[in-house]
């Protein structure tokens, strides 16, 4: 991530211009991300506010495998599987399935499961073209959806459990 441009939804070198710029707009939210968790111990991260609530962990679970889904739907066309559930539907599903099995994890763990499905994501990205972007199928309920809202909706989900990361940490912080 280019921290000089890291302000500028512009051409990211190695992609076309407009993946360049969903590009931009990923490393932006996952960089506020990654400043929302800095410096958590794992205590913190396995902090659960109640018994509906899920922890910082597994929200950071859950967005390596939100974009999991979509490199397999966009990418391969396909759906998750058994091998893929395995280790990833207890942070597909989150609730209960993710308190009893996503914790005890440092915070490094997490940032390198993000950092290689993001990494793939890109390598993915690299051989793509803008046309591809704009590819419609079936989504949510068989509305029709193309590539670039897909990927839109990874990061703007993102930044949705952002906020609720900065909830439970002020609360993991002071408890922990």
């Amino acid at each position: 991530m280019d921290n000089e441009r890291l302000y500028l939804i512009t051409d990211v070198d190695g992609f076309t211009p407009q993946i360049g710029r969903l590009v931009s707009m990923m490393n932006y939210a996952r960089m506020t991300t990654l400043n929302t968790v800095k410096g958590l111990t794992t205590q913190q991260l396995d902090y659960l506010h109640d018994d509906q609530s899920n922890s910082i962990g597994s929200l950071l679970m859950h967005l390596a495998a939100v974009e999991l889904g979509y490199q397999l739907e966009t990418f391969e066309r396909r759906k998750p599987n058994a091998e893929e559930l395995q280790k990833w539907q207890p942070a597909f599903e989150l609730g209960d399935l993710g308190r009893k099995e996503i914790k005890g994890y440092s915070l490094d763990f997490y940032i390198n499961e993000l950092d290689a499905m993001r990494q793939s994501t890109l390598n993915e990205f690299r051989k793509r073209s803008d046309e591809w972007l704009y590819v419609e199928s079936p989504f949510w309920g068989g509305k029709q959806a193309n590539h670039y809202f897909m990927w839109f909706h990874v990061y703007e989900d993102e930044i949705n459990h952002r906020g609720q990361m900065r909830w439970l940490r002020k609360r993991a912080i002071s408890l922990c």
